[in-house]
């Protein structure tokens, strides 16, 4: 896929406001018209990591799965107003938008981003800011590529909501979707809504997220982001839409709450229904064949959690062969090991009681959590199956884990999920 990371003089006035920033402690407003020169850089760090450029850092990530119609009523003309949730803060954002999924190029007209005043499409006081493209406030993004916009100077907080909107002069073909966001959000028909303050004119929702694919934060302190690649346990399936109660979510909070020099962003690289070895429609390109877009193209990844494959021995056709699936794992820490990403093995959790589970199917999975755990495949584990499954029946999630399908966890179970995690090992 083409990749397209805008660049130039503006970025650089603004990245170098926002260093003064973080180096004050003061918030500092962009001239009238000023946009982001990147300050001098180090030293080439000590391990390669995928995409590492000073001070940025992956806070937020949407993988793209399939292409879509565009939300009834936020055709063309409209503008489409997104809430993303940051695993971590920064004096400057950048968005990357996407049309991995397009037949047509995408125009966009007009982008804006902001601070979430509260629930609802209105921003906080003083928050919204222009985004440019390589100087322009309107781009074009080929059929098949991403586009990265130039940073904004806009002070964010760990945890904070963004607002992204996106006014869409023309929209042509599909449109490129993650099917599952668990969170609201908003379109305005009829013009270009992108400097509206208030949310009065978002009269519509949807509950995907269209075009949007990552934000990243200017923070110095912060070392790098983490990546979790799996399927709708890691997209936070049956958790409470609008809470941000993923695992990743539930894992973001506990980081941010070390000391600076350990904080890490948190990518969520979920995609429910995806497998590691076969496509699946609306569930995405299989887990190694998206890999290289989805986590070795973000920035400044420095470790990996993989929890996949559930899906490839539950769904039909079903893999009941080990050898194939743990094969899988072995291609995928060997590609990030030759970036210098550390590589965290996840075990598959309890699915006993769901609609296909049978004796065959469970062999399969705890063959497969005996390699996770066995192997030198991985740097660490993550026990996630010890985290959730029943003491009484192990075979089985907890039933205060469960969200009543026996397969995905509740709330409570990607807390749980999220609280196996051994920091250190990060």
């Amino acid at each position: 896929m083409q990749h397209t990371r805008t660049r130039g003089p503006a970025g650089a006035r603004i990245l170098a406001a926002a260093a003064l920033a973080l180096a004050s402690g003061v918030a500092v407003a962009p001239a009238a018209g000023a946009a982001p020169a990147a300050p001098p850089r180090p030293a080439a760090p000590p391990r390669p990591a995928a995409h590492a450029e000073r001070g940025w850092v992956g806070a937020w990530e949407a993988s793209p799965a399939v292409g879509l119609s565009a939300p009834t009523g936020a055709e063309s003309g409209s503008s489409v107003r997104e809430v993303v949730h940051l695993s971590a803060g920064g004096a400057a954002v950048r968005i990357r938008l996407s049309n991995r999924f397009g037949t047509a190029p995408l125009t966009v007209g007009h982008v804006t981003v902001a601070v979430r005043a509260a629930d609802g499409a209105g921003t906080a006081p003083g928050t919204l800011r222009e985004v440019t493209f390589h100087g322009a406030r309107s781009a074009t993004v080929p059929a098949g590529a991403d586009l990265t916009a130039d940073p904004a100077l806009l002070p964010v907080r760990p945890g904070a909501d963004l607002l992204i909107t996106v006014y869409l002069p023309v929209v042509s073909g599909p449109v490129t979707t993650h099917p599952l966001a668990q969170q609201t959000s908003y379109y305005a028909p009829g013009g270009d809504h992108a400097d509206d303050v208030s949310g009065d004119a978002y009269t519509g929702t949807f509950g995907q997220w269209y075009y949007l694919t990552g934000v990243d934060v200017f923070d110095p302190p912060i070392r790098g982001s983490v990546v979790t690649l799996g399927d709708s346990i890691t997209d936070g399936a049956d958790s409470t839409a609008g809470e941000n109660h993923r695992w990743p979510d539930y894992l973001a909070r506990r980081i941010q709450a070390l000391p600076p020099s350990r904080r890490l962003g948190v990518l969520n690289a979920g995609i429910s229904g995806n497998r590691l070895l076969l496509d699946g429609g609306s569930y995405g390109v299989n887990a190694l064949a998206r890999f290289d877009e989805d986590v070795l193209s973000r920035t400044d990844v420095r470790t990996l959690i993989v929890l996949e494959g559930i899906n490839d021995i539950q769904q039909s056709p079903h893999q009941t062969d080990p050898a194939k699936i743990t094969a899988a794992y072995e291609a995928i820490a060997a590609r990030a090991h030759a970036r210098g990403i550390t590589v965290i093995g996840a075990t598959l959790t309890p699915f006993k009681g769901w609609q296909v589970y049978d004796d065959t199917l469970e062999a399969t999975r705890e063959a497969v959590n005996a390699y996770i755990r066995t192997s030198r495949t991985f740097d660490a584990v993550i026990d996630f199956d010890a985290a959730t499954r029943d003491p009484a029946d192990p075979l089985a999630l907890r039933p205060e884990y469960d969200s009543g399908d026996h397969l995905h966890p509740d709330d409570a179970g990607y807390r749980a999920m999220a609280e196996a995690v051994d920091l250190a090992r990060l």
